[in-house]
């Protein structure tokens, strides 16, 4: 406990603050503790101390609020004193401050694209603060079916040096959409699904997959959520934007990502809404969300997310029929027949905000459950009848934010949940089924053994721990501090009633990880900033395998041996960005960083086919970008926007996916791979006339290349050296183009018509090196196209959405040539009011 007084003028600044940081000695051991708290302490103490002297000079300010038309806050406004450096932006709840200015007039500028200008004059007198409200008109800009880039509550984060994009997640709230097929449309991103809805994925960005890029919901780890919880399954209409980190994350974000990161940013204004949406498509799909929040004057706070999905899922897809009696194979086009899923979610919050004590003081639960029925393996070949899996999320968490803790802009927020759900995969079934829906019994084949696949009623409960705090502390206007510690616990155990003398399934699969990360921020002016940063990765895992010794007598039942380890690294980073001029801006960046190995990648998942490597290493990888975005006006309302980012990717103990057979079954499991260079670059250009006409184009191309000369334990150059790494696109992209018509019977209503086209180029299953020419298997060359209408009635109240995915019903595949659903048709009616700002 540290007591600090400390007597500026008539201000006296006291706390009392206490440190407890909990790390289990088996993560960090007690000098880690120390080390903790050292950082804590002198951050804190620094803090404090240099808060003296922004106090000593703030002798005049301006504060205000900036909220729309309705009266909701509106952040990321820039806000300028003409003719001088001045400046802020507008922070989430609409509010900002210009400190330390001398007396005299000004002329406040206010400027955010979405919004008309306005400006406001001030006349200040010496010791005067003066508070203003401002509420800005916004005009009617119709963006293309994914915005890539700052617009409106996205216009801070353009500001960033990092190599962010932003999706206005808002203007996608009358389509079909979930998270994934709206990043999907974002340029170096390629989402990578094994079938419809629901369906496992595969997250790919600028040539890092999986694992490799971490997603987060309003900055919190979404890596506890399970599957009830997931990319592939929340409606669109949860998010107000989608943050994309391409390389270099900040480090608030409290990650150990290898090279980028995806936030979510819900809707956080204080006001009242209700967001009801329905929808109805192809294959009997339903999708069906609720979002609702409720801020009384008292500062008594409600919010509620539920959603539903279902779909039969039951497309049709080109494979080899087997004919049961025969084994005589025969290609044919036929309707999938066991592949429904379905999951309900409820995220509910209640708490104050506005208080003295806490801006936000939330208590939440969230509830959910997914069923989903099985069709096939990693291969087409593998076709199931009844196996399935199914999982559920019980999920308690604490929200709190604290501006201005102690000191003026000294900000704390504290995340934490714990996840009671389980995974429980279901195969007891005896049969062998083709693509028709025939069955044999299996008990007539002497060797077979239970269940389809195997015969198992594993359930098991991932126990997720996720504790994520930030500290951030703004002092002598253009310099900032941010401090983040996230800590995530994992212990797996597990039963089968069908082997219920199983004592491995019982044994603890243990995972704790911490981040700790440091970071500071220079803004010399508008024009420039800078952030540099320090992370520690820190971890420690405990399985147990069974063992047998060689000489026991037959029918000795197994020990089991307990294996652990541990890894402590360290990372560093630093960005910059610089307007050339107002339209153009140059970004640069550079980290290197870590990905400690993930629970599914140690331990294994069966629900997912996927088998344990506990000798997975971390992998590490020097992360270079550099980018130029420039925006100007060809004429008068012809506008351009032009953005290229070129990346570079040093990879060590590179982890990948592998396929291999596990008794005649294919079975993925993860490997390192030594040595892997990426390069890429990637674009887009967007042209808008007027409000009423978007054309976008983006592209990405990806070199990632295997740099492993030697294979361990050889002398000779590996076969596959320089190869392009498999089973990864590296040629992709988009097209797109929206019209709106304004006034369509009366002048609140807009018909907006958008067309999608997606691409990407063939690229090979296996290593390129290896089997012959004619031999070697690729996933083909894929055009998709996708068109939409949206009618909007009384601003935005009534929206009805028509939407046609696949149009020319092409064949699209994915992860290991696994087909993907032909044209859907979808229709959604959306109702949406918003209150006041309280």
């Amino acid at each position: 406990m540290w007591n600090i007084q400390k007597k500026q003028g008539s201000i006296i600044i006291k706390c009392t603050i206490e440190s407890s940081v909990y790390c289990d000695d088996t993560v960090r051991g007690k000098n880690w503790v120390k080390k903790i708290n050292s950082i804590i302490l002198f951050f804190t103490l620094f803090m404090l101390f240099t808060a003296q002297y922004a106090v000593a000079q703030n002798k005049t300010s301006i504060t205000g609020k900036i909220t729309g038309i309705s009266g909701e806050a509106v952040p990321g406004i820039n806000i300028r004193i003409k003719g001088r450096e001045v400046r802020t932006l507008s922070k989430e709840d609409g509010t900002f401050e210009l400190n330390n200015l001398k007396p005299g007039n000004y002329e406040l500028l206010f400027h955010g694209l979405g919004y008309k200008p306005h400006s406001q004059k001030i006349s200040l007198s010496a010791g005067q603060f003066i508070k203003v409200e401002v509420r800005l008109t916004e005009i009617s800009t119709v963006l293309e079916s994914v915005t890539v880039a700052g617009k409106t509550q996205a216009a801070e984060i353009r500001q960033q040096a990092y190599n962010v994009a932003a999706i206005d997640a808002r203007k996608l709230h009358n389509t079909t959409y979930d998270l994934n097929q709206a990043l999907n449309k974002v340029s170096g991103v390629r989402i990578r699904e094994s079938g419809g809805l629901g369906s496992a994925f595969n997250f790919s960005l600028n040539g890092f997959t999986g694992n490799q890029v971490k997603f987060f919901l309003d900055g919190i780890p979404m890596d506890n959520f399970g599957t009830s919880l997931q990319m592939n399954n929340i409606p669109i209409n949860m998010a107000d934007r989608i943050e994309v980190y391409k390389g270099v994350v900040p480090v608030w974000l409290g990650a150990d990502a290898l090279g980028g990161a995806i936030n979510i940013v819900t809707n956080t204004n204080q006001r009242d809404y209700l967001d009801v949406s329905y929808s109805y498509g192809s294959f009997n799909t339903h999708k069906s969300a609720v979002n609702a929040g409720y801020t009384a004057k008292s500062g008594f706070t409600v919010q509620v997310n539920a959603f539903q999905n279902y779909s039969d899922n039951n497309y049709k897809v080109d494979v080899d029929v087997a004919n049961l009696t025969t084994g005589v194979y025969t290609p044919m086009r036929v309707r999938r027949f066991h592949d429904t899923y379905r999951n309900e979610t409820v995220i509910a919050n209640i708490g104050v905000t506005g208080k003295r004590y806490a801006d936000k003081l939330l208590l939440g639960i969230t509830l959910g459950q997914n069923k989903a029925d099985i069709q096939t393996g990693n291969r087409m070949f593998d076709v199931y009848g009844a196996r399935k899996r199914n999982g559920d999320i019980i999920m308690p968490s604490l929200k709190y934010l604290k501006n201005n803790l102690f000191i003026k802009d000294l900000n704390l927020s504290l995340n934490a949940n714990y996840n009671l759900g389980h995974e429980q995969l279901v195969d007891t079934v005896f049969k062998q089924y083709n693509w028709l829906g025939e069955s044999r019994d299996k008990s007539t084949d002497p060797d077979a053994v239970g269940g389809e696949l195997r015969r198992t009623l594993y359930k098991y409960k991932n126990n997720n721990a996720n504790i994520t705090a930030n500290l951030g502390y703004k002092f002598l206007d253009k310099h900032s501090l941010a401090l983040n510690n996230t800590f995530l616990g994992f212990n797996r155990r597990g039963k089968d009633e069908l082997d219920p003398d199983n004592k491995l399934n019982m044994q603890p699969r243990e995972n704790f990880k911490n981040i700790l990360g440091l970071g500071y921020r220079y803004d010399m002016n508008e024009r420039f900033n800078a952030s540099v940063f320090l992370k520690n990765y820190n971890q420690s895992t405990t399985a147990f395998q069974s063992y047998t010794s060689p000489n026991a007598p037959w029918g000795t039942l197994p020990n089991y041996t307990k294996q652990k380890k541990s890894v402590n690294k360290s990372g560093y980073g630093a960005a910059a960005s610089y307007f050339l001029n107002t339209g153009l801006q140059a970004k640069a960046s550079y980290e290197k960083t870590y990905r400690l190995p993930e629970n599914d990648e140690l331990f294994g998942n069966p629900t997912i086919d996927r088998i344990e490597n506990f000798s997975l290493r971390p992998e590490s990888s020097e992360n270079a970008n550099l980018g130029l975005a420039y925006q100007f006006i060809l004429v008068k309302e012809h506008k351009l926007h032009i953005e290229s980012n070129f990346i570079y990717r040093n990879s060590k103990d590179f982890i990948r996916p592998n396929l291999t057979s596990v008794g005649g079954v294919a079975m993925i499991q993860m490997l390192n791979q030594q040595d892997v260079r990426t390069t890429g670059i990637d674009g887009e250009i967007r042209y808008t006339f007027k409000d009423a006409l978007v054309v976008g184009v983006n592209m990405t191309w990806q070199n990632i290349r295997n740099q492993t000369k030697y294979e361990a334990n050889e002398t000779q150059v590996s076969q596959i050296y320089k190869d392009r790494i498999p089973n990864m696109p590296y040629l992709y992209g988009n097209a797109n183009a929206q019209y709106s018509i304004k006034g369509l019977g009366i002048a609140t209503n807009v018909l907006n018509i958008g067309y999608n086209l997606t691409y990407v180029h063939e690229y090979y299953l296996n290593w390129p090196s290896q089997g012959s020419t004619g031999s070697k298997l690729n996933i083909p060359e894929q055009f998709q196209h996708d068109v939409n209408a949206v009618y909007s009635i009384k601003d935005g109240r009534y929206n009805i959405g028509l939407e046609c995915r696949n149009l020319f019903d092409a064949k699209i595949y994915d992860n290991f040539s696994l087909q993907k659903p032909g044209r859907s048709i979808n229709i959604k009616l959306r109702y949406f009011i918003a209150g006041n700002q309280k």
